[in-house]
């Protein structure tokens, strides 16, 4: 499959704005503040468990916050990295050595 470039791939990186990091910050901050709630509502919730055994609807919600939760943090970490990426490429832009 070719990317019209000779089949070569596209190997160099992505600077994201501050604006775009500043978003991918906040999805992980608010996964992080919804979840964890979501996650106390379902186990309160009636259909939880069953004669003191989780059921399928509590497994699948654990599953779906847990997953919600990898997803969230992976989003943060990058905005966190992004963010990083450009202070180094507006220190560079403006003439100022990388430490």
């Amino acid at each position: 499959m070719g990317n019209g470039s000779g089949g070569e791939g596209h190997t160099g990186r992505v600077v994201l704005s501050r604006r775009w990091s500043a978003f991918l910050i906040a999805v992980g901050v608010w996964t992080w503040l919804i979840w964890p709630r979501f996650g106390l509502a379902i186990w309160k919730d009636d259909r939880a468990f069953s004669n003191g055994s989780p059921t399928s609807f509590l497994w699948v919600h654990a599953l779906l916050i847990v997953a919600s939760l990898a997803i969230g943090t992976t989003v943060g970490v990058l905005g966190v990295r992004a963010w990083r990426r450009a202070e180094d490429s507006t220190a560079v832009r403006a003439g100022v050595p990388k430490d």
